[in-house]
């Protein structure tokens, strides 16, 4: 639906993002390095070994023992860090690298590893307790990414982004217009059944964990929802004289 692909919002807190350019840099080398770059990994032997198999992960099926290399739990933080094709990857990279660094820069750097991997966790348990008996692994950063997506609509609603829309038209606007779209399309998706191989319901909780994890984790002092449009923070109130 949309591409995100630079904002208006400088770090404030953190000089530089490191943990958030560190996942980053894991996806591709990962994705370079072990899955060489196809682009089915659903069929390959590295999305069996290491992406989330809802029916392997729920005890309903097994799998061969030439593709066990950990235990299946685990799975749950590994499968995200494959995907099912370069573009699968540039997208979402480019949601990480837009809005990462400033979900990052509101919650520090440990807390913003392990927000992370816990959006990733949530998503992946969420596609699991909906689809049970699937034997179609789990593969990509998605879920994590939607955690980070909904912390940045909590923390910058109003910061302007340049986006393409539909993937076509670039146009520069408040980020709570583009990241609402997206969340009411992951929601409809889900609603008219629709069935392309996306692990909608992996996006829904990502969503979820990402939106009540800011609002704990966030530094002290860190506020929701008040941000003015050119990304600045709104100034202090003026003491009665």
């Amino acid at each position: 639906m949309f591409l995100p692909l630079s904002d208006d919002n400088p770090l404030e807190d953190v000089r530089h993002a490191y943990v958030n350019w560190a996942i980053i840099a894991a996806n591709v080398l990962i994705f370079v390095l072990f899955q060489h770059g196809y682009e089915a990994q659903v069929d390959t032997a590295s999305a069996f070994e290491y992406g989330a198999i809802p029916a392997v992960v729920s005890r309903t099926a097994i799998l061969p023992p030439e593709l066990v290399r950990l235990p299946a739990e685990l799975t749950l933080v590994t499968y995200m860090f494959l995907h099912g094709g370069w573009m699968h990857l540039i997208g979402n990279m480019a949601f990480l690298a837009v809005f990462g660094d400033n979900v990052e820069d509101a919650l520090g750097h440990v807390r913003y590893a392990i927000f992370y991997l816990a959006c990733g966790v949530v998503g992946g348990l969420t596609h699991i307790l909906m689809q049970p008996a699937s034997e179609i692994p789990l593969v990509g950063a998605s879920a994590a990414v939607a955690g980070v997506v909904a912390a940045y609509l909590l923390l910058h609603p109003n910061v302007r982004l340049w986006a393409l829309i539909f993937m076509r038209i670039p146009l520069r606007i408040p980020a709570v217009w583009p990241i609402s779209a997206w969340i009411v399309f992951q929601v409809w998706s889900i609603a008219t059944s629709t069935d392309d191989g996306t692990a909608f319901w992996a996006h829904i909780g990502g969503l979820i964990a990402g939106a009540v994890l800011v609002v704990f984790l966030r530094r002290k002092g860190v506020p929701l929802l008040v941000r003015t449009p050119d990304g600045t923070p709104p100034p202090a109130a003026e003491s009665p004289h």
